[in-house]
């Protein structure tokens, strides 16, 4: 079985990085796929993943392929993985296309292997469209954005029954813990605190004068439009790239849903303003000096797609517009923890700090972001003139 020479990743800008971490080897995967006897030996290593979170290939075996993943355990030990594993698998038992996640012989899903924890994905029917995609690039089609939207919609009305607490791990997870109580200031030192990188790297930051200006005057007429959100556990990475479509033409629908590593228990309007803020807003643009203004067709298609299954209400609509400037806060933080603690990368850990935690929520205060917010108010009116 051939193994792949080091390979080249996904970063935080439009240029490929060098992986964070090694390319999966033929010699760990023979070990670990001993416990999948159904499977057959691993023959070949078809296919590296160029996300930068984790290490995962496609892996042809005697008897078929699967998809093979691996997380440095401090990122992801077992019990932390069988947390997703059983959300994932509820999600399949209410008919969401998930992909499916082997057990190995002992009934595992969830592999102890020297530093590291691996997982074996059963490959899911369809194309893999958007597998080169950038983070934050957009649907190729307004019928693709409408179709991501309804499937999305189709996933929260599947998780609506699943009940478990929020996810144990530490580091990249996104959620809405930071900005969901009254006092933010108090939120944000207990959070950075508790996790000594993060703490490293904050107290050399001027956050308390340089983010908290930015985050408060949104934070703050939130805070009552939050009690009104159901908890339920969420995707929270719903991008083109982790959706798998029924053909490659524009009207493609999806047909499977993957990669819930980011998934967490959050709401459901957490999960629909996340989907916009990856699919909609063209953030690499900021890089060069451009002003990012949001696909709103693609927004609208997003929506009209969600609220075919799962109508949006005016109210519900004000609370999306409300949300978008602080859904990425927790897991910007999370990635700065993750970049200078596990990673060791302080300069991935500025690019987190700088250009996503701060830039991003400075966008939402120019002409761009005033427009895409305004977009969204002028719907929730028209909603409510229309019920």
């Amino acid at each position: 079985m051939a193994a792949h020479e080091p390979f080249s990743a996904h970063g935080l800008g439009l240029e490929p990085v060098a992986a964070q971490w090694p390319p999966l080897q033929a010699d760990d995967v023979a070990q670990l796929l001993r416990g999948y006897p159904q499977l057959g030996a691993p023959l070949q290593l078809d296919w590296h993943s160029p996300r930068p979170f984790s290490a995962a290939s496609l892996v042809q075996t005697q008897n078929t392929r699967v998809f093979v993943k691996r997380h440095p355990q401090q990122v992801r030990n077992p019990a932390w993985l069988r947390e997703e594993h059983r959300f994932m698998a509820h999600l399949r038992q209410r008919g969401v296309p998930v992909t499916e996640v082997l057990a190995d012989r002992d009934g595992d899903t969830a592999i102890a292997q020297g530093k590291w924890t691996y997982e074996v994905h059963a490959l899911a029917e369809g194309q893999d469209l958007y597998r080169d995609a950038l983070s934050w690039t957009p649907f190729l089609s307004q019928h693709q954005a409408w179709s991501a939207g309804q499937s999305l919609a189709r996933l929260h009305r599947g998780a609506a029954d699943f009940q478990a607490p929020p996810r144990q791990a530490q580091v990249l997870l996104a959620n809405f813990k930071l900005c969901s109580g009254p006092d933010l200031a108090a939120s944000l030192h207990t959070f950075i605190q508790r996790d000594p990188a993060l703490a490293a790297y904050m107290d050399r930051q001027p956050w308390r004068d340089e983010l908290l200006p930015l985050l408060l005057p949104w934070h703050r007429p939130l805070q009552p439009l939050l009690a009104r959100q159901p908890g339920l556990w969420t995707h929270n990475d719903w991008h083109g790239s982790n959706l798998l479509w029924s053909s490659s033409t524009a009207d493609a629908q999806v047909s499977g849903v993957l990669d819930f590593g980011l998934a967490d228990r959050t709401f459901a309007l957490f999960d629909l303003a996340t989907a916009i803020e990856r699919n909609a807003i063209p953030w690499l643009e900021l890089d060069s000096g451009g002003s990012a203004p949001a696909a709103l067709d693609d927004i609208d298609a997003l929506l009209a797609g969600y609220a075919s299954v799962l109508p949006l209400s005016a109210a519900e609509l004000l609370t999306l517009a409300a949300l978008l400037p602080l859904v990425h806060v927790d897991f910007a933080l999370s990635e700065i923890a993750y970049f200078n603690g596990v990673v060791g990368c302080a300069a991935s850990a500025d690019i987190a700090y700088k250009a996503y935690l701060i830039g991003h929520t400075r966008w939402f205060s120019t002409d761009a972001g005033h427009c895409l917010l305004e977009h969204l108010r002028r719907r929730a009116a028209t909603r409510s003139q229309g019920s």
